[in-house]
């Protein structure tokens, strides 16, 4: 068989976890320091709100996973020809998907996260345009919740390695199902000749 099913099945069991972990990484976010209290009051930057982690990387992952894990169920040309189609789709909604995730969790990590300063509930780190990341010294006007600049700057950051991935992940197999969709008839056109 010319297309590499196996490649993909592989590619979609990978995206799987990487799909768990933005899902988590936003929860954790929606509830900093483990309580609710800050989300029910509406204390969050409004880009958390957003779910860049939670539908882009997360839920939105979960087309192109299953997809790629379920290529190759089916051995006639026809549906093999529609797998690879259908595979580059979902390989482009995944991309979508982590795109989203990216620019998301880049714009909240730029923003700086939501916090009661000596001044009242800001955003003391909007002005900054991400130079906040590089002066820790200032992370401590954010009095409450307590350590909110650090927890937003790892879930963050985390988001956006595992956007990066997962777009790798789907780019590879856009490309590789690409690919597939143009070398099938020549596989064929060799098959068949071998066998005649």
């Amino acid at each position: 068989m010319c297309c590499s099913v196996g490649f993909a099945r592989s590619l979609g069991l990978a995206l799987l976890p990487l799909a768990l972990c933005c899902i988590v990484g936003n929860l954790l976010l929606l509830f900093p320091m483990g309580e609710i209290r800050y989300i029910q009051e509406g204390r969050l930057s409004l880009y958390i709100l957003y779910f860049g982690g939670l539908g882009g990387g997360g839920l939105l992952m979960l087309i192109p996973a299953v997809v790629f894990i379920t290529l190759g169920k089916c051995g006639c040309c026809w549906n093999e020809s529609l797998m690879m189609c259908g595979s580059v789709l979902a390989a482009g909604v995944g991309m979508m998907g982590s795109g989203y995730c990216f620019v998301i969790s880049g714009l909240a990590l730029m923003e700086g996260p939501k916090c009661f300063t000596s001044y009242g509930w800001e955003h003391p780190f909007s002005d900054q345009k991400g130079r906040y990341l590089l002066q820790p010294d200032s992370w401590s006007q954010c009095i409450q919740p307590l350590h909110i600049v650090e927890w937003n700057v790892t879930l963050l950051s985390v988001l956006l390695a595992l956007a990066v991935l997962e777009f790798i992940i789907c780019l590879l197999q856009l490309g590789s199902g690409l690919v597939n969709a143009v070398c099938r008839p020549c596989c064929y056109k060799q098959e068949y000749s071998l066998n005649a």
